[in-house]
């Protein structure tokens, strides 16, 4: 395996990358970086009113994103990363502008400023794309009952869906695994866990 190496999660609110980070983080001892989503002061907000809030937001994650890039550049060992900087601007960012939940200025601003932080930045080695449709992400954020994440549409879910797939799609020059995990219990399968950390192990050594 390459040595320190940086591997970051990907995909969907509600398809289980924590879970998964935590998991794969400990069976290779790498360390594990994590999202801020309960301690965000914005994401309450935001579900009740996403015009108004969206570029607080996004300018939020970014900049937590960030800090934790600037740990992992300067890191030994090997890292795992629950949801890579990139997803900001190539989903979520770009989905709220496309659906008028961000203004044009607001948009180009957020681009510049993402620009001007990541190019310096260490990309991952290896993104693992967990995906899981929509009726399944669903039933996962009702089940783990946020108070901030009652007021997800299923639209908005679904439109997220779409441009991760897109995103997938033209990381040509990054290796990716896709995981399908509808119907996968991590917890429970842990014969498909064994092939995917194998998988990931296999990547990895390439």
């Amino acid at each position: 395996m390459i040595s320190n190496p940086f591997v970051g999660i990907a995909g969907n609110i509600g398809v289980g990358k924590t879970t998964f980070t935590e998991i794969v983080g400990k069976h290779f001892g790498w360390k594990e970086f994590y999202e801020s989503v309960a301690d965000n002061p914005y994401l309450d907000d935001f579900y009740r009113d996403m015009h108004r809030w969206s570029f607080n937001l996004q300018i939020y994650f970014l900049h937590h994103r960030f800090a934790g890039q600037v740990e992992i550049n300067n890191s030994q060992g090997g890292v795992i990363q629950d949801r890579t900087i990139y997803e900001d601007v190539e989903i979520f960012a770009k989905n709220l502008h496309k659906m008028d939940y961000m203004t044009d200025r607001d948009w180009s601003t957020y681009q510049n400023l993402f620009k001007n932080m990541t190019q310096f930045l260490k990309k991952p080695d290896l993104i693992i794309y967990i995906k899981a449709s929509t009726d399944t992400l669903l039933s996962r954020i009702h089940n783990r009952d946020r108070d901030f994440e009652r007021e997800i549409s299923p639209e908005y879910l679904h439109s997220l869906n779409i441009s991760y797939d897109k995103w997938i799609n033209n990381c040509k020059d990054q290796k990716v695994i896709t995981i399908e995990s509808d119907g996968f219990n991590i917890f429970k399968d842990n014969e498909k866990l064994q092939t995917i950390l194998k998988e990931i192990e296999t990547e990895l050594n390439q």
